[in-house]
């Protein structure tokens, strides 16, 4: 059996991303703000519904919360658009 020197899935294009034609700069606050967000998400700190009751009657306000998991794909894209290296994982070793 013979391996392909290819990889599977094609590696990443900065060219052809959708944040293409974002400066380095833009891209830095993004990734600044997701990243805020996430940690916020993650330590409960993202308030999902608030609702209280005053003389004059009752107040709500929602907010959407956001998903840990795209969160973290988000901050991957424009992690991989500046050129920032990813985690990888450790090179397989056979064991006889």
């Amino acid at each position: 059996m013979t391996v392909p020197l290819t990889p599977s899935r094609p590696l990443f294009n900065p060219k052809s991303s959708a944040l293409a034609g974002m400066s380095p700069e833009q891209l830095r606050q993004h990734l600044s703000a997701l990243q805020n967000a996430y940690l916020a998400l993650q330590s409960g700190q993202q308030v999902a519904s608030v609702s209280y009751a005053q003389g004059d009657g009752s107040r709500s306000v929602s907010y959407r919360a956001a998903d840990a998991g795209q969160l973290l794909q988000t901050i991957r894209l424009v992690q991989a658009q500046l050129g920032i290296p990813g985690t990888r994982r450790a090179a397989l070793r056979p064991v006889f």
